[in-house]
């Protein structure tokens, strides 16, 4: 299953600047909850048992977007169908900043998450656009920019949150995100869709596609933990920071995610390596590189100050 055929577009080329822009902006509609969960809790109402749903439904959103809305890039031409994904994605903001209730915003916050998968639609899209001899070092400036958006989404959003409000973070986002749709709607070609196929029989291949290609399966598996890991530390960090014994605001929690920003100059170097061959070597590195983070936050964590002492 390929999103858009190159030969199609053999003139057209890639906008990277701003395809990376528009990754970085879209992708913090997935991560904005996350430092204000307990804010948009309390203004709600919402009872503890269902905290944690504030910022999960945006990431459960976003996994059922990319099987059931990526998809339809081989079906429906490629321009059209990002620019009306964008904008149902800064509705689905806009309703959540809006004064709704607790059901309705959470109903919002899926909606925000599964729109944002356009985000999978431009990277395949730009890769198309770029020669093969180029296009690790697009990929990989483009999901620096990605990387950013995801790092820059917490401390933006408590800075924001903390002057004027949970509400605002969202009304900015989706007033950025309307901006970033008119920008698109005059940078992007028009591509055709590169297939003739039925939306059920092009979501059943994406089960033959795992069955049958092992270097898929190989990379998958490897990329679904990482990205877990990271995930399930920065979705709770949040909650660990506000309580004792940090007892951190929102401006000490946004610079705290700070220090996770120059994670996104890594993916440019893994582009240029994957542009050299050197692909194995890459991986080997950047996982080696991950397990010595986890163990060095373990470590840390076992030399904070706990209730007055250190332990």
């Amino acid at each position: 299953m390929s999103v858009v055929d190159a030969a199609a577009v053999p003139a057209a080329r890639a906008p990277v600047l701003l395809f990376a822009l528009a990754t970085a902006v879209i992708v913090q509609g997935l991560y904005v909850a996350q430092p204000l969960v307990g804010a948009i809790a309390a203004s709600l109402g919402l009872p503890p048992a269902v905290i944690s749903l504030v910022s999960t439904l945006a990431m459960l959103g976003y996994a059922l977007g990319l099987f059931l809305l990526v998809p339809l890039s081989d079906l429906m031409e490629s321009r059209r169908l990002v620019l009306l994904t964008l904008a149902a994605n800064a509705l689905a903001l806009l309703a959540a900043a809006l004064p709704i209730p607790a059901p309705a915003f959470l109903a919002a916050s899926l909606l925000a998450g599964l729109t944002a998968a356009v985000i999978q639609m431009l990277i395949p899209m730009a890769a198309a656009m770029t020669v093969e001899a180029q296009r690790g070092r697009v990929i990989g400036n483009i999901t620096s920019g990605l990387m950013l958006g995801i790092m820059l989404a917490r401390p933006l959003a408590s800075v924001i949150g903390g002057l004027w409000g949970w509400r605002t973070s969202y009304m900015a986002l989706s007033l950025a995100i309307m901006a970033l749709t008119l920008m698109l709607g005059r940078s992007m070609p028009r591509l055709p869709p590169p297939q003739r196929t039925s939306y059920p029989a092009l979501l059943a291949s994406m089960a033959r596609l795992w069955r049958e290609e092992s270097l898929l399966r190989l990379r998958a598996i490897p990329a679904a933990l990482c990205f877990g890991a990271f995930s399930a530390f920065w979705a709770l960090v949040a909650l660990r920071l506000a309580s004792p014994p940090f007892k951190l605001g929102p401006d000490g929690i946004a610079l705290f995610a700070l220090a996770g920003v120059s994670g996104a100059v890594s993916a440019p170097l893994a582009g240029r390596l994957g542009d050299a061959g050197k692909t194995g070597i890459a991986k080997r590195v950047f996982h080696a590189c991950i397990v010595l983070r986890q163990r060095w936050h373990g470590w840390a964590a076992r030399c904070m100050p706990h209730r007055g002492g250190w332990r």
